[in-house]
């Protein structure tokens, strides 16, 4: 069992930036692919990005891209989402979550799930 901790989540005006962090209990296997989705009120999960930890590939979606950026501290066990640029529609709960790479590729299924950390731009 993987526990994640998200952190860094906040309020910013638009156009600044923040860092959020997922931190795994029990660090991350090479294998694991961990993303990051977010929640607006009123609106469904969506995804954002992800990496692979062994490889450090990394993934966006188009309503990011250029603007946030994910990496990884293998020695923290932690990932990063960097987040630039930001914009009031970036407004809402970031999730981070991680699964095997087969099942995350394969079938788009994560296992293991954060509690979630709030951003909040202010236009």
């Amino acid at each position: 069992q993987v526990q994640l901790v998200e952190s860094g989540g906040g309020l910013v005006q638009a156009g600044g930036s923040l860092r959020l962090s997922c931190a795994a209990s029990d660090g991350f296997s090479s294998e694991y692919v961990i993303g990051w989705f977010r929640q607006a009120p009123g609106k469904e999960r969506e995804f954002v990005s992800r990496i692979t930890w062994g490889s450090g590939n990394t993934k966006y979606a188009d309503s990011v891209l250029g603007r946030f950026t994910t990496s990884r501290d293998n020695t923290k066990n932690t990932v990063y989402l960097q987040m630039d640029n930001l914009k009031s529609e970036d407004t809402a709960v970031y999730y981070c979550a991680a699964g095997s790479f087969l099942r995350v590729i394969g079938r788009s299924e994560y296992e293991y799930w954060g509690q979630g950390t709030q951003v909040t731009v202010s236009s």
